[in-house]
């Protein structure tokens, strides 16, 4: 993955995103004491694959594989990863777009993966979902009143007759020409017309929203006017969002805690200071890297990139152990026979390695070897004593495995 954020020229001089963006609106700030909103355990889509003689089940497409996270109430979690990583399939499940395979989605004492479709139309006002594509997003045969319109009409939110004062409400929220009710969203352009599924979204003011890539497909000046319109949004209405991206610039300034996934699993989570100054999963030290740094271009100095080999795994037939371990710079034969566990290393930072540790300061020996009650090979060690409570519990606990000293650390 490479970051794709592309810089404008501004009165001769070179304007990165986060400049751009920084120049009305801070980075947003993580609220270390809300209670969540959404919290997702354990979460699995299979997509079965079917002969096309006899229509049997022949394989599984592994898009999901035991993701667990928590969003605030009005925060917002970052999702990023690669292409085909599972990120867009997590949003397309929170929303229940899909139904999951296994795994929960507690949403307000209610368990989103349990409930039939009947019983989530009452909760699909609370959950809304920003589309990536702000081109087939909306249906080119109705007009913008009609498409945002709509979620009124179908929740019965307002009566009929003042629903068009309701849309042009929205549309002037958004930062829209509430006249414009009447026009196709062919005569807007790609930053109206992510303004318009945005006002969409909100017409039934939702308490979460999952942004699936929703500035990808416009240019950086534009990109910032549409974050800092939904920071707006977020401060003003205080919803929550579940945030995927794969432009890195974009994520540290709307998030304050970013997930980073790699073939349907979560690598490594934490605080945005964790993430992206302090990385210790080889993927996402991999990833940080791409990232294009402006001033450093201007100075001549450029960090070092981290250029990972060989393809990505298809998830139909992920590789043993852990899944990045064929593309990783640092493996040996444990990450091969074991799955790293997703152990928490800081306050609120976790990481899924064998081999966790600080670019260029990874240890030589497993140090999940003793915790999963294995030697340095990986093969079972009759003496030692595995923590079987190592599970994948979505939050952060107040005690964590500290990687400097070998033991439990508290806060």
């Amino acid at each position: 993955m490479t970051d794709e954020t592309t810089d404008v020229v501004q009165d001769g001089e070179v304007t990165s995103f986060t400049e751009l963006v920084g120049q009305t609106h801070a980075a947003a700030e993580l609220k270390a004491d809300a209670e969540p909103i959404l919290t997702v355990e354990n979460l699995r889509m299979y997509f079965p694959i079917r002969s096309s003689l006899l229509k049997r089940t022949i394989g599984q497409v592994q898009a999901v594989d035991g993701v667990s996270f928590v969003v605030p109430k009005g925060g917002s979690l970052g999702l990023v990863g690669e292409s085909g990583c599972g990120k867009s399939t997590t949003g397309q499940l929170i929303t229940r777009l899909y139904k999951p395979t296994g795994g929960s989605m507690q949403f307000e004492g209610q368990d989103l993966a349990q409930l039939s479709n009947r019983q989530m139309r009452p909760l699909r006002r609370d959950i809304q979902m920003i589309f990536q594509d702000p081109y087939s997003s909306l249906n080119p045969r109705h007009t913008v009143g009609s498409i945002v319109g709509t979620p009124l009409r179908v929740h019965d939110v307002v009566p009929r007759s003042k629903t068009l004062a309701r849309v042009q409400e929205l549309l002037e929220v958004v930062g829209l020409n509430p006249e414009h009710y009447n026009r196709y969203p062919n005569e807007f352009s790609g930053g109206q017309r992510q303004r318009i599924g945005i006002a969409r979204a909100l017409a039934l003011q939702p308490k979460l929203m999952v942004a699936d890539e929703p500035v990808s497909a416009l240019d950086v000046s534009i990109q910032a006017q549409v974050i800092n319109l939904l920071q707006d949004i977020q401060k003003e209405f205080d919803v929550a969002f579940l945030f995927i991206a794969h432009d890195l610039a974009v994520v540290h300034h709307f998030c304050p805690e970013v997930a980073v996934m790699y073939l349907g699993k979560i690598v490594e989570i934490g605080d945005r200071e964790s993430i992206y100054s302090n990385a210790h999963h080889p993927y996402t030290q991999a990833l940080l890297s791409a990232v294009p740094d402006i001033k450093q271009a201007v100075t001549g100095e450029r960090r070092e990139r981290i250029r990972l080999t060989g393809e990505v795994p298809s998830p139909i037939d992920p590789p043993s152990g852990c899944r990045f371990r064929t593309r990783c710079p640092i493996a040996q034969e444990i990450c091969a026979r074991h799955e790293p566990p997703l152990l928490q290393i800081g306050k609120r930072h976790k990481v899924a390695c064998h081999f966790a540790g600080r670019l260029g300061e990874h240890p030589r020996e497993p140090l999940t070897a003793r915790l999963l009650g294995v030697d340095a090979s990986g093969q079972p060690d009759p003496g030692a004593s595995p923590v079987t409570d190592l599970v994948e519990q979505p939050g952060y606990a107040d005690t964590w495995f500290d990687l400097d000293q070998k033991t439990i650390g508290r806060a």
